[in-house]
């Protein structure tokens, strides 16, 4: 794969940080870098300058900046000004076309997920999406999370174009040894007004999204129903406490309103990568390990030698929590002089 041209379709954080990228875009520029020979970023519908700097050092020789054209019958202004995943994925296509890009990249979100299946359909070719790693054969086979990121499926893509999106924390962002500016390059690009039919009209600022710090955790200390009530997370908030983490749960303790939705760890909360994650009574679900699995290294602490969670743990303490979590914190203390 020493020839092939990237091309990563980049998110900024948010519509209040248009000039710093998007954690998982930065993944994904790591990742395509360590792929191909030369690699291109796309911005649309923000400013390409201000996230030149970032971009460049971490390894795109060239960033492309679109406007668009069209016959003013379906919109008002630039067809990037709000988000229409038919006119993105013309912006990605036009792109790949203008840099020969031989893979077309997006981070694994929805939004990139629903753009570059567009991108697919329109170039006649197979995606690929939630990729964990790149194999160098000919044709490309990727290695991809499936079943909520329980297995991993081999995939060939035989295709001119491989289009692919990265699964979140796949790699490491990687910033070069040797940083340079990249090219700046403004991209026309014609919309048709069909790509238009689908579009953001309007954005209503909901509640904040607070799930941030469990994802950026180093440490998470995790427990489910085995603490018996709301109250029976005090010992788990202060073991998170001393370890400088935070708390994540599983979805049932969101369901019993004992914690709040942005801490569920799994496949319909948030997906965790954690230095150390330290699950306490949890036996393993397929559905929190979805959450979970990419912990750097996993401490449980369970009754249960067989639960799914101790099998996969790098370490496991059989016990009862309630009696082992008060003891490491205790522990802790007396270590520290407390």
């Amino acid at each position: 794969m020493t020839a092939t041209t990237a091309l990563v379709l980049l998110e900024p954080a948010g519509a209040g940080a248009t000039d710093v990228l998007s954690e998982v875009s930065a993944e994904t520029l790591t990742f395509a870098r360590r792929s191909a020979a030369e690699v291109h970023a796309l911005v649309v519908g923000a400013d390409a300058s201000a996230l030149a700097d970032e971009i460049g050092r971490l390894g795109a020789t060239s960033v492309v900046s679109t406007s668009s054209t069209t016959d003013g019958s379906a919109t008002q202004g630039d067809a990037f000004s709000a988000y229409a995943p038919a006119a993105w994925a013309a912006a990605v296509v036009a792109a790949a076309e203008a840099t020969g890009a031989t893979m077309v990249l997006a981070a694994g979100t929805p939004r990139g997920n629903e753009v570059l299946a567009h991108v697919a359909c329109r170039l006649g070719v197979g995606m690929a999406a939630n990729v964990v790693a790149l194999h160098d054969e000919a044709p490309l086979v990727v290695s991809r999370q499936v079943l909520g990121g329980t297995a991993l499926e081999e995939m060939r893509l035989p295709d001119r174009v491989a289009v692919l999106t990265v699964a979140g924390h796949a790699c490491e962002v990687e910033p070069v040894a040797s940083p340079a500016a990249p090219e700046i390059r403004n991209l026309d690009v014609a919309v048709d007004p069909s790509d238009l039919v689908v579009r953001v009209v309007e954005t209503v600022a909901g509640e904040p999204d607070a799930s941030g710090a469990l994802k950026s955790a180093k440490v998470v200390v995790g427990a489910g129903r085995g603490v018996g009530s709301a109250d029976g997370f005090k010992e788990i908030s202060d073991l998170a406490d001393l370890l400088g983490g935070t708390i994540g749960v599983t979805r049932v303790v969101t369901s019993l309103g004992w914690r709040p939705h942005h801490e569920q760890v799994g496949q319909t909360g948030s997906r965790i990568s954690p230095e150390l994650y330290i699950p306490c009574g949890i036996s393993g679900a397929i559905q929190h390990w979805a959450g979970c699995a990419s912990s750097k290294t996993i401490l449980a602490i369970n009754t249960d030698a067989e639960a799914p969670m101790v099998t996969k743990a790098d370490y496991a303490i059989i016990g009862d929590m309630h009696e082992v979590v008060p003891a490491i914190s205790a522990e802790i203390k007396a270590r520290r002089g407390g």
